[in-house]
């Protein structure tokens, strides 16, 4: 998804043409009896340089001043591009290959509602939220205004893990969760079609505040202009205890070479203008939604 969001991002800045089409696999929903041979695209190599494999549901054409993008999911398909008649030559070359259904301007993929407009593309799950609403009985509850309570437990990222034996408490915060979602069914992201092709990258972590496990969680977010492509919460853990100790003791230890050479290294970054440090008061830290009630 980060790779979705950040694609859908790109070319609502670059003003890019957006065409979603549907392959029609028969294979995909029946038992296969034959053996099946697979051959790689051609070039596709572990020698070729110009190969990125960072994701392998995104493919891209660069060919003189033509950029034509194609992002794969199963069946799906979303084609973007800086040139129409390479967009129309390349949906062409596909129905000769396939059986293919074009489906237009997206409207809806991987469960997320597509609208766009002269500001961006907006990204929401109004249907799954209103499913949701309806399969919990509180479509007739009163709708509340923030997802949490403040200072309460467990955190909205950590019901998840009490899917199979929640206690009264987990379906109490789960239930209020879904009656904030009531009041704002519709709400979702915009990819801004006048942000700069920029990363910034908010992070923040709570020391040791899970209470159970006594874990630390560190949360990011990272922007792609005025757009949010990547967040996530996440546990540390560790399997060194020096570095456990280290943690947890403030004095910095001559020995720790490792530490020294990460600190050169960030410095060194940071000096060159590769990564720009910024302090950011607790009150306007965006990754504080991810771990804290914040109330309204």
């Amino acid at each position: 998804m980060v790779t979705v969001r950040t694609f859908f991002a790109i070319a609502a800045v670059k003003n890019w043409e957006l065409h979603q089409m549907d392959v029609h696999n028969a294979f995909l929903h029946g038992d296969l009896s034959e053996e099946i041979y697979m051959k790689l695209p051609p070039r596709f190599n572990k020698g070729c340089p110009e190969l990125s494999y960072s994701d392998y549901s995104l493919f891209t054409l660069c060919k003189d001043k033509v950029r034509l993008h194609v992002l794969v999911y199963i069946d799906d398909l979303i084609l973007t591009s800086n040139n129409s008649n390479a967009v129309a030559n390349f949906k062409k070359y596909l129905s000769s290959c396939f059986h293919m259904k074009d489906l237009g301007v997206p409207k809806y993929f991987l469960g997320v509602e597509v609208a766009r407009s002269r500001e961006g593309i907006f990204f929401s799950q109004r249907k799954y939220v209103i499913d949701i609403i309806s399969e919990t009985g509180v479509l007739g509850s009163k709708p509340v205004g923030f997802p949490m309570e403040q200072n309460q437990r467990p955190a909205i990222h950590v019901l998840s893990q009490f899917l199979h034996e929640p206690c009264q408490d987990h379906w109490t915060v789960a239930l209020r969760v879904v009656k904030y979602l009531k009041g704002c069914p519709g709400q979702g992201i915009l990819l801004s079609a006048t942000s700069a092709l920029k990363f910034s990258d908010w992070c923040d972590s709570d020391w040791a505040s899970r209470p159970i496990t006594r874990r630390s969680v560190s949360e990011w977010i990272v922007f792609l202009g005025d757009s949010p492509v990547s967040w996530n919460p996440i546990e540390l853990f560790c399997d060194s205890q020096s570095t456990l100790h280290l943690a947890q003791n403030p004095v910095f230890h001559e020995r720790t070479k490792h530490i020294e050479i990460d600190c050169h290294f960030l410095r060194d970054a940071v000096l060159d203008g590769t990564i720009r440090l910024t302090h950011v008061s607790t009150t306007n830290q965006l990754t504080n939604i991810f771990s804290k009630a914040l109330g309204r």
